[in-house]
């Protein structure tokens, strides 16, 4: 699969656990059941993905956790905010340059209308 066709399977989950849901629960919540609808489309997808990070070849002793990585290709950052920050957006975009993918889906989904909440990003796609 393409990045661009795992993207459309992820934006289809993501619509069918917003309409679960709605809007005002916890990341964790929109989280695990979009793992969970992913799986439930043949995906492999995995939570909290260790990601080292490197400063001038030194591996540092910290590190951050992808929210899920999906077919080993594209990133997913969930939030449940009132509003985004362009740090978020930032974020993702780092996400990807650190792990050398070339997409990432950024998702909010405390909105009134999730296509007002999915945010796709790339690098070098």
């Amino acid at each position: 699969m393409t990045e661009n066709d795992i993207s459309y399977a992820i934006r289809g989950a993501i619509y069918n656990v917003y309409n679960a849901f709605g809007p005002g629960l916890l990341e964790s919540v929109y989280v695990n059941a979009l793992m969970h609808e992913l799986k439930e489309n043949n995906l492999l997808v995995q939570k909290e993905v260790p990601v080292p990070v490197y400063y001038k070849d030194k591996k540092l002793e910290i590190g951050f956790r992808l929210d899920l990585l999906v077919e080993d290709k594209v990133v997913i950052e969930v939030k449940s905010v009132e509003n985004l920050m362009a740090v978020h957006h930032k974020q993702v975009l780092t996400y990807l340059k650190i792990t050398d993918k070339k997409l990432g889906i950024l998702v909010n989904f405390n909105v009134d209308n999730i296509n007002e909440g999915i945010f796709r990003k790339v690098n070098k796609l």
